[in-house]
């Protein structure tokens, strides 16, 4: 059972950003001003998640080009975990690495087989400043790692290789969503 309020229920719902779109693709900018503005984007990126369905979201897909994710993701165990990290770092990797289904909500109905750590750290801040270390294994290190990727310029198509990617931009490039060219 979850404590304390549920994050998101005061934040508006923002569109997504889609695969090609250029925010998804450049470094994100680190957050220096963690005032109120900071914590509305927090609360935005938790409605927008929740609204789409999703276990995790980087601010840049919501067009916001800074080191902010959200998530509300289980482990293999079944253990909940939500939370948020500004400016994070992914510090560890670690464990065995495991191919296993991936989506994203700038992908939607999409998803491939992709590599990934089956542990992972995050160190970063909470919207008020206070350091923050967050381990995962199984689904939420990947969760983790995602994120990660995503403010780092990358979607989890980049990781892929061979028939895996072809097949995914392909699918991409047909998607109802799509301008017609994969990214």
């Amino acid at each position: 059972m979850r404590q304390g309020p549920i994050p998101g229920v005061r934040g508006r719902v923002r569109p997504l950003r889609l695969l090609g779109d250029p925010v998804l693709h450049a470094p994100c900018a680190e957050v220096t001003d963690f005032g109120q503005q900071l914590a509305a984007l927090v609360e935005d990126l938790f409605a927008t998640m929740y609204a789409a369905n999703g276990v995790g979201l980087a601010a840049n897909q919501t067009g916001e080009p800074v080191r902010v994710f959200v998530y509300d993701c289980p482990d293999d165990e079944d253990v909940q975990h939500r939370g948020h990290v500004v400016n994070p770092r992914l510090v560890e990797r670690g464990g065995m690495v495991l191919r296993g289904p991936e989506g994203c909500l700038s992908l939607p109905g999409l998803e491939a087989g992709t590599e990934r750590y089956d542990e992972a750290v995050v160190e970063g801040f909470t919207v008020t400043g206070e350091r923050v270390r967050v381990r995962g294994t199984g689904f939420f290190a990947r969760c983790l790692q995602h994120e990660c990727d995503h403010l780092d310029g990358g979607v989890y198509s980049d990781r892929l290789t061979g028939w895996r990617r072809r097949r995914l931009l392909r699918r991409a490039a047909r998607a109802p969503w799509s301008g017609g060219t994969p990214g």
